[in-house]
């Protein structure tokens, strides 16, 4: 498989999947939600449509996708981890800012992290 056509297939996937999580994000905590559980839900709502979108295009092979759930176990100890750095980070913001800057934030925060995150899936749960 070629690392550049991941590569843009990924980036296609995550901006999907980060205006979703940023959507859930602005619209719960706009609504009175605290930050760190609207950031929780952004994100899954993120990685029910990644994990789906990521297995059935972006690292699918000529045998075709790859979900199921051993590839699921491999990949949620990935997103709690990733899922509690951007909290830390996004509450962070909220804390020293402002709800509005955080809303900021989060996009930055997110794209830092979708790098660790495209090496990890890649190697730990696609292979």
């Amino acid at each position: 498989m070629s690392l550049l056509r991941q590569g843009r297939s990924y980036l296609i996937v995550g901006l999907l999947q980060l205006l979703l999580d940023w959507a859930v994000f602005v619209l719960a905590t706009a609504a009175g939600m605290p930050t760190a559980p609207g950031n929780v839900c952004g994100r899954v709502a993120g990685m029910l449509l990644g994990f789906w979108l990521n297995g059935r295009i972006t690292f699918a092979d000529a045998n075709g996708q790859r979900l199921g759930w051993r590839r699921f176990a491999r990949f949620l100890p990935l997103w709690l981890l990733l899922t509690a750095a951007s909290t830390l980070l996004v509450a962070a913001a909220d804390h020293a800012l402002g709800l509005r800057y955080a809303w900021l934030a989060k996009p930055l925060v997110e794209a830092g992290l979708a790098v660790v995150s495209f090496l990890l899936l890649r190697h730990v749960v696609y292979r």
